[in-house]
């Protein structure tokens, strides 16, 4: 199945590393964390990937011109200032299939992406996206029987499940994204909670984000030890 991976942000919190390249190709162990991403797709079969570049998205490029892999890599420039659900709509609409997965180039997991599917499809939502449970300045989820009622971006308070990635999408979904102003984790994920048309798969876990020089730190410590998958 294919793989929409967004890829083309500015990295802020990590400017110490993100100067001359996108978070994307930050190296842990002296390896993108991209590409430890696309790793696990491919463990489960899925090889067929469209990259939404846009910062340094010349870096990118030029590190798969020069990589021999056995995968389908599409390159798709989605513009510098764009949002994380214009990039979605950009690529996505490209695909032509009905269902796909999508995932953030910063964030690391060993999510049983079969499992993930299989719910996805037995739940019959617009979107299924995984659940994890890290620290409480991550957006929040309320989850009934496997559906999201409430949806809500970097909540303060204390609850236990929050937005990790990892997304199985239908194609309907895109009529959600407006333009490349449009930031996914507000309007459209919040919309499809309130139709009930957000599913969330509980993953209990190894998950990682790469926000900060602290998760940098984290990630390096843990991948050194053993794989994440």
């Amino acid at each position: 199945m294919k793989v929409v991976l967004l890829a083309g942000g500015f990295g802020t919190r990590l400017s110490e590393y993100t100067k001359d390249i996108p978070k994307p190709m930050v190296k842990i162990n002296k390896k993108p964390i991209i590409l430890y991403i696309m790793e696990h797709f491919a463990k489960y079969g899925h090889k067929d990937f469209y990259i939404a570049l846009g910062y340094k998205g010349n870096v990118i490029k030029n590190y798969f011109s020069k990589k021999i892999l056995d995968w389908n890599i599409n390159l798709i420039d989605t513009g510098k200032n764009t949002m994380t659900g214009g990039r979605l709509k950009r690529v996505g609409e490209l695909i032509k299939d009905e269902t796909f997965f999508m995932t953030y180039g910063d964030g690391l997991s060993n999510v049983d992406l079969n499992k993930l599917l299989k719910f996805h499809l037995k739940k019959k939502k617009l979107v299924s996206l995984t659940a994890v449970r890290p620290p409480a300045r991550f957006g929040a989820l309320q989850i009934n029987n496997g559906v999201v009622s409430y949806f809500k971006e970097k909540s303060k308070s204390d609850e236990n499940w929050i937005n990790g990635g990892f997304f199985v999408i239908q194609r309907k979904f895109l009529n959600f994204l407006v333009n490349d102003k449009t930031i996914l984790e507000r309007k459209p994920l919040a919309k499809a909670a309130k139709l009930k048309q957000l599913a969330a798969f509980k993953h209990e876990g190894f998950w990682q984000c790469m926000d900060t020089p602290k998760d940098k730190d984290i990630l390096t410590k843990i991948l050194k030890k053993k794989s994440f998958v």
